[in-house]
């Protein structure tokens, strides 16, 4: 005979109607769950700004400079692959034993892979074993990041009144944007206090081993965190699900609205997020040949100014629904990003050599280098600006919505396996298949369409996932929004 579980005093709910948990409450769960998620986005992203850079290192510095980058950027997807497995795994243990607990151990995973990275030892030193330890170091990465946000906005949304969960919610929206700034700033800061030569000898572990301080001081904010409210009184009431996988995928109405949440609103979330912001970053530095420090000032000021945007929209989304703002987001992610990246290209003027291919003491060849001597930085921030505008019509109320469409009892494992399959299998990949895409195109004929327009070839991809995308939520999603998330 099955007994009630016991719930520790830290554990009993806080209220049986989360209208009722208090705004100082809901705040400092808002502050535990950001924290942790922004470090675990800032360990995420680190990886992938520095690809370039530390594919010769991990590869061997004898392949070529595009090959090298397109193997960096495939171990990094790998980590997006296995994203849905999180999700899965971690979905699965925070239905059954709790949200606290699961994203702790996210934390720790994601954290713990990061500072192991900042230790490897290079290509020459222990061959393929480099490579391939990278490699199952982002596979973990992975698996914890599949974890975590389904965690974090099903905590915040649990403990939120039913009449203000997109703006609460919202506030977990920023804490990608973040991760990615505050990697920039942690990667520009040490690239000029190490100076060029000695961050691609070793000042990039630099980013990876700072992440252990931030990692400790995270987890502690929220191992101080009690459980959700909500799933408190639904373990109390011996209403949590047994099966968390069987009821989220083999129950045909939960199935459906999985399917919904995936091809209606993830995967054109997913495209538009990367694209806008990451896709953006690669192509200023990688094809227009802007410096460094001038793509991240474009990029930190673009994104700061549209930070806000995440909190107008997610609130808004509470008045007129979720449905409208997240559809006209991902419309204007398929109608202008193309225009937009070609202004951007526009603006960033004619690319000079610096200095001419040469031949290290080796005997190994050294490229040209090729920079963008005189930039408009006004202009491409606006434009980039733009681009994260849709980013956050999209990402600001999406967090509320999720949470909203599925029953408590399977609610992490519902909204965390299609939001990982849309955000990191179809939004991950944009790196790496609009650079294979671009590649492709310039090794076209001279003067065919695709060889004239290589530099934005691959944006095909993502354009394309937005607008099926945006043409299966306009059919199928539901506009519903401050429902009672407990009943």
């Amino acid at each position: 005979m099955s007994q009630t579980p016991t719930l520790a005093p830290e554990d009993a709910p806080v209220a049986h109607d989360n209208n009722a948990v208090e705004t100082s409450k809901i705040w400092q769960v808002i502050t535990a769950s950001s924290v942790g998620t922004v470090i675990e986005w800032y360990d995420f992203y680190i990886f992938g700004s520095l690809a370039a850079i530390i594919g010769p290192v991990l590869f061997g510095s004898a392949g070529k400079p595009e090959e090298t980058l397109l193997g960096m950027l495939a171990v990094f997807g790998a980590g997006f692959v296995v994203r849905p497995f999180g999700a899965l795994f971690f979905g699965r243990v925070g239905d059954m034993i709790g949200r606290k607990y699961t994203f702790l151990l996210t934390l720790l995973i994601m954290g713990g892979s990061t500072v192991i990275t900042g230790l490897i030892p290079s290509y020459d030193t222990i061959g393929l074993a480099a490579p391939l330890i990278v490699l199952v170091l982002r596979l973990l990465q992975g698996l914890a990041l599949g974890g975590e946000y389904g965690g974090a906005a099903t905590y915040v949304a649990e403990h939120a009144p039913d009449k203000r969960r997109g703006y609460f919610t919202s506030f977990i929206q920023i804490t990608a944007t973040g991760g990615l700034i505050l990697s920039i700033l942690v990667i520009v800061v040490t690239r000029k206090l190490t100076g060029e030569a000695a961050f691609r000898e070793w000042g990039w572990r630099v980013p990876f081993l700072l992440s252990s301080l931030l990692v400790v001081a995270s987890y502690y904010i929220r191992l101080k965190l009690h459980e959700s409210p909500l799933f408190a009184k639904a373990k109390a009431e011996g209403k949590t699900s047994t099966s968390p996988l069987r009821d989220s995928f083999v129950n045909p109405v939960n199935r459906r609205l999985v399917l919904i949440a995936l091809f209606g609103v993830t995967m054109g979330q997913g495209v538009i997020f990367y694209t806008s912001q990451f896709q953006a970053y690669s192509f200023m530095q990688n094809t227009l040949k802007m410096d460094l420090v001038d793509a991240s000032i474009v990029l930190v000021v673009a994104m700061l100014l549209a930070t806000p945007l995440f909190v107008y929209f997610g609130a808004l989304s509470d008045r007129i629904g979720r449905k409208r703002i997240i559809m006209t987001g991902m419309l204007c992610g398929a109608l202008f990003t193309v225009p937009l990246f070609h202004g951007i290209k526009a603006f960033a003027g004619p690319v000079s050599q610096v200095s001419p291919a040469t031949v290290d003491a080796a005997g190994q060849a050294v490229p040209a280098v090729l920079k963008a001597l005189n930039p408009n930085l006004l202009a491409i921030t606006l434009l980039t600006f733009i681009l994260v505008l849709f980013v956050t019509m999209v990402y600001g109320p999406i967090a509320a919505y999720l949470v909203e469409l599925f029953p408590t009892k399977v609610r992490y494992t519902s909204l965390s396996v299609p939001y990982h399959i849309g955000n990191g299998v179809f939004g991950g990949f944009v790196p790496l298949v609009a650079t294979w895409i671009s590649v492709w195109a310039a090794t076209q004929p001279a003067g065919s369409f695709w060889q004239e327009h290589s530099s934005l070839a691959g944006l095909i991809y993502p354009v394309a996932i937005a607008l099926i995308c945006f043409v299966i939520g306009m059919l199928y999603m539901k506009d519903v929004r401050n429902v009672r998330i407990m009943d």
